[in-house]
């Protein structure tokens, strides 16, 4: 059985992808920043290789190149990147997109959001797109709900309920106010 074709970058692709937006880099400083200790780690943290492997798949796509190689006293030479014209405009569009997953709010909205910031764009235009996205998914769930039972009832209320907590905490960012618990 063979996989499909990758369509799309991975998270790790797309926040090594960011850091090259910003300016050129070799391998080892994107790997320090990705560090759960890094600057983007604290949102979202990826291996040393992980991150090497992202580079090369973004090479591979045409979304970074080479810009040279420096010698280095602690190893190989070190190769610096930079993402390339159709690179930055897919990131920015990346950057501008819903999460489609509300699982995936925590890692992939978060890094969006950061890069937002470090780039200094307004991130409202993505966040009325998230809440509008939730709000559509909250509305699915209750109708989903009322025809629930047993242990499906249990599952539609944890969606429920953490579609609830995105949409208050995306809608917070959008009044800048604090985040009220939610209240059922």
């Amino acid at each position: 059985m063979s996989r499909p074709t990758r369509t799309q970058p991975s998270l790790p692709e797309w926040a090594a992808l960011g850091l090259l937006c910003e300016g050129p880099r070799h391998g080892w400083a994107i790997a320090r920043e990705l560090a759960p200790d890094g600057e983007i780690g604290r949102v979202y943290s990826c291996t040393r290789p992980l991150v090497y492997r992202a580079l090369g798949q973004l090479r591979e796509a045409g979304l970074v190149e080479e810009r040279g190689t420096a010698a280095s006293d602690a190893g190989p030479a070190r190769t610096t990147l930079a993402a390339t014209r159709s690179g930055r405009a897919a990131f920015r569009k990346w950057r501008a997109s819903t999460v489609e997953h509300v699982r995936d709010l925590r890692s992939e909205l978060m890094l969006k959001l950061l890069f937002h910031d470090r780039a200094g764009t307004d991130p409202a235009p993505l966040l009325r797109d998230q809440a509008a996205f939730l709000i559509r998914g909250e509305l699915a769930l209750e109708r989903h709900l009322r025809g629930a039972e047993s242990f499906e009832r249990t599952l539609v209320l944890w969606r429920l309920s953490v579609v609830r907590a995105a949409l208050s905490f995306v809608e917070a960012l959008l009044d800048r106010r604090v985040v009220d618990p939610v209240v059922y």
